[in-house]
């Protein structure tokens, strides 16, 4: 990665000190929706703004220089509109720029990592397959997670390619889905795994489809719940909780023109939605301010 990929964010863009501001939510597309569910949940007084990059969306298939412009621009974004935190509900962006940016971001900040070790405990035939973009496989943040299992459990790693795209446009159960689904999964299921971790959070959309397939031979790891968990610790930690009424609607953003987001978000949500049409631009868009002279 070169060490000019991204311009540093502005040192003044900090987190506010306002409980009842929103914490931000940023998936590469409408996979972090499972993330934003979680979040409602585990915190039902919170105000959330959540930002898909449709437009750009699947990060799986861009270079690491791509994921950290976008990523930073983008949690840049957030924190001007006032957000008080940040979840990356992203494994892609996760895996190539979370260090960056909680580096550069001076705001509490949570990312998202595939279920590795919970996939670990509860696997009794020792088999896990792991269902992710190549760029979450091959990173080396993924490769830590594994190092201190791989030699008492045999992981699977199967590149998802085309599943991202698939729930971008609504498609979570088309023939040509579950045949493309099922390539994925026979290897692992053949070789007596017992647990799928899904390490996207684009896949929870297709657990239906999954269990069409594997019936009940897969235990799912999916970790927005935990992802959820940790961002109570961190306002906690903070003092940043909102204790006011719960905000009725999130305020979903796309950069794209959002119609898919509106349609998960109503049969993910039940949330009758408005997305709002957002231009961030990258880094490497902006152009440098004029020399005074």
């Amino acid at each position: 990665m070169s060490a000019d990929a991204v311009s540093p964010l502005n040192p003044t863009l900090r987190a506010t000190a306002d409980a009842s501001a929103p914490v931000g939510i940023f998936d590469s597309g409408l996979g972090g929706l499972s993330v934003l569910r979680a979040v409602r949940a585990v915190l039902p007084h919170e105000r959330i703004v959540y930002v898909a990059d449709s437009l750009h969306a699947p990060y799986g298939e861009k270079d690491d220089d791509f994921i950290v412009d976008r990523t930073t621009a983008i949690c840049e974004w957030l924190v001007a509109q006032g957000a008080k935190a940040l979840v990356v509900a992203c494994n892609t962006a996760t895996a190539q720029s979370i260090a960056l940016v909680r580096e550069r971001l001076a705001i509490p900040l949570v990312g998202v990592e595939p279920g590795v070790k919970p996939a670990a405990v509860v696997s009794k035939s020792r088999v896990v397959g792991v269902l992710a973009t190549q760029v979450t496989l091959r990173s080396a943040r993924f490769q830590a997670l594994l190092d201190p299992y791989a030699g008492d459990c045999r992981f699977m790693l199967q590149p998802g390619h085309g599943l991202v795209r698939a729930v971008e446009r609504c498609d979570t159960s088309s023939p040509q889905l579950m045949a493309l689904l099922e390539s994925y999964l026979a290897p692992m299921l053949d070789a007596g795994a017992d647990t799928l971790v899904l390490g996207c959070t684009h896949y929870p959309f297709l657990d239906r489809a999954i269990r069409e397939i594997a019936g009940e031979r897969l235990q799912l790891v999916d970790t927005s719940v935990a992802i959820a968990r940790q961002l109570d610790r961190l306002l906690d930690t903070n003092h940043l909780k909102n204790d006011a009424p719960p905000d009725a609607m999130p305020r979903f953003c796309s950069t794209a023109d959002g119609e898919s987001q509106r349609q998960l978000a109503a049969s993910l949500l039940q949330l009758n939605a408005t997305v709002e049409h957002v231009f961030i631009p990258s880094h490497r868009m902006r152009l440098p301010e004029p020399d005074i002279v």
